[in-house]
């Protein structure tokens, strides 16, 4: 997966940095944390300040573009964005094995 920076705009009013970017891949359209998460590592911010707003992929191509939000803090974050965007850029909770009773 490779991500290019098309637009970065600064957006001092609400404390955040807006991009545009392509993102060009192989195989399966990436996820939305798989986004999140390469982005988070290329621009060196924490994954959780970055809200993947929009992800556009044309048919039979092997590239989306996307709308991405990075915000300064957190607090900043949960009152300007609505939940449904928090709930939709939320980490995924790691999957517990649930335990079997042994038998007898």
């Amino acid at each position: 997966m490779d991500i290019k920076i098309i637009n970065d705009k600064n957006n001092a009013l609400l404390n955040r940095r807006e991009l545009d970017l392509k993102v060009t891949f192989d195989g399966a359209t990436p996820s939305r944390n798989d986004v999140r998460s390469k982005l988070a590592a290329m621009l060196t911010v924490p994954m959780g300040l970055v809200i993947v707003q929009k992800m556009d992929n044309e048919f039979g191509k092997q590239e989306l573009k996307g709308y991405v939000k990075i915000y300064e803090d957190e607090a900043r974050m949960k009152q300007v964005e609505e939940t449904y965007v928090l709930e939709r850029n939320k980490m995924p909770e790691p999957e517990v094995a649930e335990e079997e009773p042994a038998e007898e």
